[in-house]
């Protein structure tokens, strides 16, 4: 696990992102933001998550709420994988796995017989005042971006 737990304050964060951006926690005070982990640009499973997040991307919009992936790959790579796509939001690059290590989703991973670190698929809410509301971890993808939703009418 990260240091952040639930109900804690998100310490402040900047990133670069697609789009020649930068995102910075300080910038997203004031409105609700998701960080959504995934393990890496173009697999079946991330390409399905990341749809996902789009067809519901005007839903999150009139929810006043910011959306942002976020995995280890380069911002070369992001770019090519939110083109391809039509990705509505920003993918943040964490290459050095800063936002990785804070929200505790580098986890050991057995792929065929090897044991190596990996992103675990998780996802954050944080609240305008820059607080953890909640925490999937191991994340499912059917429904996923729907429990997001709800959770966000309950802020």
């Amino acid at each position: 696990m990260g240091t952040l737990r639930q109900g804690s304050k998100v310490p402040a964060f900047s990133a670069p992102a697609t789009g020649a951006t930068r995102v910075d926690s300080k910038d997203l005070l004031g409105s609700p933001y998701v960080l959504y982990f995934y393990p890496m640009d173009n697999t079946p499973g991330c390409v399905f998550e990341g749809r996902d997040f789009s067809r519901h991307h005007e839903q999150f919009v009139r929810r006043g709420a910011a959306v942002f992936g976020v995995s280890r790959d380069t911002i070369d790579s992001h770019e090519k994988f939110k083109a391809r796509h039509g990705f509505p939001f920003e993918l943040i690059a964490d290459e050095d796995e800063k936002l990785c290590g804070l929200f505790g989703v580098i986890r050991e991973k057995v792929r065929i017989g090897r044991k190596l670190f990996g992103v675990e698929r998780s996802t954050f809410l944080i609240d305008a005042k820059g607080v953890l509301r909640r925490e999937w971890r191991k994340v499912r993808l059917p429904g996923h971006v729907d429990e997001i939703l709800e959770a966000l009418d309950e802020l």
